[in-house]
């Protein structure tokens, strides 16, 4: 059962960027950024065509049309379901999962083992293929030819042929109405998994999404045959509109948003959709930006350090390299009243749920270790990797935990499709040989326009001046010239940006007159 709890969405839109927050009891868990021009790849599927085969590593980089070259794993072409589940089921955590009948062997080749990737590819071919894992760092977008369509209540596979449920729907019964829904409406040539939010859903809102992801698969394959690789064959949904289909559910309480714009854009959505969903929309039209108003702002820039302190008193730090990511918890100022052990139990407690919260905030992925202070009795490092695993449970990245050593070593991994939050907001800092990190000039000037935005649109100023290092002026007339402009011309007020040589980059100052 998971932990009860407040929860609440809110959406900040500007020009530039959409940016949308998840709070649990007041407690910021989930940042999600998406500029309003260049929306993210994972998810994109893509026509296109295979340009090396490398027999020794049984994979292929595949021209899809980015900057670099997507990599193609043979497991992500043959039917290796466990596999599959793993890295490309949503995010959805399953088991119980049931194969369906086979189709005729006219459609379907029967598999005989594990077939090579020479066999499956040749150089110059065309294949329909879906973004798995953005490009991080030096690599390349992971692609994979398991096509996933998440709907409302499903995930459509249409190059699949099994049913799965979603481990968080807990109830035996529950599960077993699903599975039987899904059995009767599938083709039997087709893959489905029942989501989270399917639980408790009618036969007809489950046959509704079906319908809708079936025909949106038709579509995909008409689009793909009418276009030459590499191109792109369909867009993943913007920001909000994911935000609807994967989180906004009956056990949001609100979902917030500032701009009047965006709010009716939502509300028609909400209406057509969801209508039992109306009285959980508002528009924040408060005079303080909203991001500042939740603390949300506050907490953004609290990310950007390593050292995240408790309340007791201890601290946890986080550093994150190439290959893993490193935890670190300590006692800090906090030293207990009596009982030594039980000092380090408390701390290592309220540890695990914090890193349960700066893992999901941070998303932070791939190789995690922690190291808890050492706890003498076997009784405490059971509760401690407990009450972690508990607070990981509605992260809606999969995680593994392993058992909590002697020495305090706790090993767990986790998805990640894109490049976690501090690497979007900062740049490695060339004053100290790239160890830390500042906020990067892209997200410090859009955090000047907002600010702008906002003063011209309550104030409404006759004159706005911003001041700002040079680098940044610099940047903001030369990739957000226009953007200035509209503000000028909708709002009536002129806006004018001075160089301060002598601040500092992250300096930055809003006058009005």
């Amino acid at each position: 059962m998971w932990l009860a709890m407040k929860r609440e969405i809110i959406v900040n839109s500007s020009m530039v960027e959409t940016r949308v927050a998840v709070l649990e009891d007041g407690q910021l868990v989930e940042l999600m950024i998406g500029d309003v021009r260049i929306e993210g790849l994972a998810g994109n599927i893509y026509k296109g065509r295979v340009l090396k085969i490398l027999p020794g590593m049984q994979a292929a980089f595949v021209d899809i049309g980015l900057n670099k070259d997507a990599f193609l794993y043979v497991r992500d072409i043959y039917e290796d379901l466990e596999e599959f589940e793993r890295f490309f089921a949503a995010g959805e955590d399953l088991e119980g999962e049931e194969r369906l009948p086979p189709p005729p062997p006219s459609k379907r080749p029967p598999r005989q083992g594990h077939p090579s990737i020479e066999e499956l590819l040749k150089e110059g071919q065309e294949v329909l293929v879906q973004v798995a894992r953005e490009p991080l760092g030096t690599k390349g977008a992971r692609i994979t030819s398991h096509i996933t369509l998440p709907g409302r209540f499903l995930v459509y596979m249409p190059t699949e042929h099994h049913i799965g449920i979603s481990r968080k729907i807990e109830s035996e019964g529950e599960r077993t109405r699903l599975r039987k829904i899904v059995q009767e409406l599938s083709m039997g040539t087709e893959g489905v998994i029942v989501r989270t939010a399917g639980m408790g859903k009618k036969r007809d809102e489950i046959a509704a999404d079906m319908g809708f992801l079936r025909s949106l698969w038709q579509q995909i394959k008409a689009r793909a045959e009418t276009v030459n690789a590499p191109a792109l064959v369909q867009r993943d949904l913007d920001l909000v509109f994911r935000i609807f289909r994967d989180l906004f559910t009956r056990e949001v309480t609100r979902l917030v948003v500032d701009s009047e714009e965006e709010y009716e854009r939502c509300l028609e959505f909400v209406e057509s959709l969801f209508p039992d969903l109306r009285t959980h929309l508002f528009l924040y039209t408060e005079e303080e930006p909203m991001f500042r108003s939740f603390g949300v702002e506050r907490e953004i820039e609290k990310t950007l350090r390593p050292k995240v302190w408790l309340k007791s008193g201890g601290y946890v730090v986080i550093e994150e390299t190439e290959a893993l990511v490193s935890i670190d918890i300590n006692t800090g100022r906090y030293v207990g009243k009596h009982d030594f052990e039980e000092t380090v139990f408390k701390t290592n407690m309220e540890a695990a749920r914090e890193i349960a919260r700066q893992v999901r905030l941070r998303d932070l992925g791939g190789i995690v270790i922690l190291d808890f202070i050492d706890m003498a009795k076997q009784d405490h490092r059971e509760r401690v990797l407990a009450e972690l695993k508990e607070h990981l449970k509605p992260d809606r990245s999969p995680t593994n935990v392993a058992l909590l050593s002697e020495l305090g070593l706790v090993e767990m991994t986790r998805k990640r499709v894109k490049q976690g939050l501090i690497r979007s907001l900062s740049v490695s800092c060339p004053a100290c040989g790239g160890t830390g990190f500042l906020r990067a000039i892209p997200s410090l000037a859009h955090q000047i326009l907002r600010e702008a935005e906002w003063r011209v649109g309550k104030r409404k100023p006759a004159y706005l001046k911003i001041r700002a290092h040079p680098d940044i002026i610099n940047w903001l007339r030369a990739e957000e010239g226009e953007a200035i402009e509209a503000l000028q011309q909708k709002h009536g007020s002129e806006i004018s940006l001075v160089p301060e040589g002598g601040w500092t980059a992250q300096k930055y100052q809003l006058g009005d007159g």
